[in-house]
């Protein structure tokens, strides 16, 4: 940070936000909790979901001695959730990585940012309000990036790849959305290795008899004493040996109640359920599709959500939603309707269903949501990237820890590869994905993307006027076409020149041929609001009081104070939000149990 002074306060604030949560957990202990006597009490902490935000509070609770009961309706091959299978990027600000890069960031202009990307509109001085906490938890947050997040994540073994990811450059203003620059930083390893220190901890957990797994364990009901949140009563499901992200049998084979003083929920988001995302769509982002691809695992079915509703914890920011605009139908799904994204670089071309190219920032790589809603207002569930083999080879990356195996697997040679070939994860959904089109000439290309939607939307003298237009603009090293000044600006960084932006080319050019079109589908992924917390992760009701024993962090609290990030996110911050209100509401959780 540029300023001392701001430097200092910064410090006396995060000190200050964990204090809070310490001084209200101690304040709960000693007031909120009925005097039931040791006897009754099964675990001095319940987690409900094993995901990444669940395995980083259940770590805190061991870390503090407390006994943990770890509960979640799927079975032990789905250990870590979602973020096992995530493409492992994390936000930080002024790290080592960018700072290698070239890039010189600071808090400051971190929080400009995210304050312009969330857009916090809903009581944000009012501490009823929806975005008070949303906003109290964005400011700590990006103060943890600026600060301890990368020295401890560093301290439990995790790695970075050294070059920084530019993700949602925004287009605009500013004090607009966006990053100013590049924050996406992924890990060495991706998600599973986000994931191995925590799992590592809770497991040496278990070996200490401090941890008990309750696999297959559904939680259906909060059990409240007095307006105390004291247990979870809910089916035991049939034991499963699906692999990982496989769905799982919910035949039920008994039923179960459990208590302890505190009730931790991490449960997620809505995502693979997409009645409930239809539910919660805003008018502002259009019509929901009509279909979808699936960004998540069937168990995303924020069942949750409701039943802690029921137990007096308040939603807030229902409809507020983060669905990628760049999904592929995945050849080989995992699980329902399982798609892909694609995280793009700057230069393919982007069409709508009927052939008409997006204005700016609907640029790839820009602005997701402002996309999103130019395509539900096109009228049609899909658009189409129009591109050349050069740049896929290079721009094109698929979300995911299993389209990534070098980088998951730690595999440098194989990472390396990438300098003289297509990926080959990239080269077998060009080939074997039903929304790729490949052709040597506009002509064929055209007809290819008709054949494939049966729609005939497309006219080639239209396409080709189009693109012969943005190709002119090639000629000079200055234009008017907003995107071929992006792409020039992209390989101004040195990270995205080496590895994320294909030298600047026409379309039509044939020496960076075959042509290729790529329909792109929507893809449901995170849940931006949910239970509204504090900075300790204590669930509030609807009059801003906390519940007493009840806890919440991660997707299911829109990954802290029900709307960390408001409307829109700055990526690379649905795993950060994940561990620093898993974090928070741990250690506020193990100091309320403590004697």
């Amino acid at each position: 940070m540029d300023n001392p002074a701001a430097a200092a306060e910064i410090t006396r604030r995060r000190a200050l936000t964990v204090a809070g949560g310490v001084v209200a957990g101690a304040t709960l202990a000693a007031h909120a909790f009925p005097a039931f006597g040791a006897e009754s009490q099964d675990a001095d902490a319940i987690v409900v979901g094993h995901g990444l935000a669940g395995l980083v509070a259940a770590s805190e609770l061991v870390a503090a001695g407390r006994k943990v009961l770890l509960l979640d309706q799927e079975p032990e091959a789905s250990l870590g959730g979602q973020a096992f299978w995530s493409f492992g990027g994390l936000f930080f600000v002024n790290s080592d990585e960018q700072r290698l890069m070239g890039v010189q960031d600071t808090y400051d202009l971190a929080w400009q940012d995210w304050q312009g990307t969330a857009g916090f509109d809903r009581g944000v001085d009012d501490p009823k309000g929806q975005d008070y906490w949303a906003y109290q938890w964005a400011k700590s947050y990006v103060e943890f990036a600026s600060g301890e997040k990368r020295s401890w994540l560093a301290g439990l073994g995790v790695q970075w790849f050294p070059i920084v990811g530019w993700a949602e450059r925004g287009g605009g203003l500013a004090t607009g959305h966006g990053n100013s620059v590049p924050r996406f930083h992924v890990t060495w390893g991706t998600g599973p290795a986000v994931v191995e220190p925590f799992e590592k901890k809770v497991r040496a957990g278990v070996d200490a008899g401090k941890v008990v797994f309750k696999f297959r364990h559904r939680v259906d009901e909060l059990v409240t004493t007095g307006g105390v949140v004291t247990g979870v009563r809910g089916a035991v499901l049939e034991p499963s040996s699906v692999a990982r992200g496989k769905p799982s049998s919910r035949t039920v084979v008994g039923d179960f109640e459990l208590r302890a003083p505190v009730v931790v929920v991490t449960s997620g988001g809505i995502g693979a359920n997409h009645d409930l995302v239809r539910q919660n769509w805003p008018a502002r982002m259009g019509t929901p599709p009509k279909f979808m691809v699936t960004g998540v695992p069937a168990h995303v079915d924020g069942r949750m959500l409701a039943i802690t509703e029921k137990a007096g914890g308040r939603i807030v920011n229902p409809d507020r939603m983060w669905h990628y605009t760049e999904g592929l139908r995945n050849y080989d799904p995992i699980w329902p309707g399982h798609g892909i994204r694609i995280l793009p670089g700057p230069s393919s071309m982007w069409f709508d269903a009927t052939g008409k190219r997006f204005d700016t920032p609907d640029i790839p790589g820009y602005d997701t949501l402002h996309t999103l809603r130019t395509i539900t207002a096109s009228g049609y569930d899909y658009s189409w990237f129009v591109t050349t083999q050069k740049i896929i080879a290079k721009e094109f990356a698929l979300s995911g820890s299993e389209q990534n195996p070098d980088l998951t697997n730690k595999n440098i040679w194989q990472l390396l590869s990438r300098i003289w070939q297509t990926p080959e994860p990239i080269e077998k959904f060009k080939n074997k994905g039903e929304d790729f089109v490949v052709a040597t000439t506009l002509t064929d290309l055209v007809t290819g993307m008709n054949k494939l939607t049966g729609d005939n939307l497309i006219v080639l003298a239209d396409l080709k006027r189009q693109i012969e237009a943005r190709d002119r603009e090639i000629t000079n090293s200055y234009t008017k076409d907003v995107q071929v000044m992006g792409i020039r600006n992209a390989l101004n960084y040195t990270g995205d020149s080496l590895s994320r932006t294909a030298s600047i080319h026409r379309i039509l050019d044939s020496s960076a041929g075959p042509l290729i079109a790529v329909r792109l589908n929507v893809l449901t992924r995170k849940t931006l609001g949910g239970l509204q917390t504090d900075l300790s992760g204590r669930v509030l009701n609807a009059a801003g009081n906390p519940v007493p024993g009840l806890y919440a962090a991660g997707e299911v609290a829109g990954f802290g104070g029900g709307g960390i990030h408001g409307y829109r996110s700055l990526e690379g911050t649905f795993l950060g939000g994940c561990l620093f209100s898993g974090r928070q509401a741990g250690r506020a959780a193990a100091a309320a149990t403590a004697t």
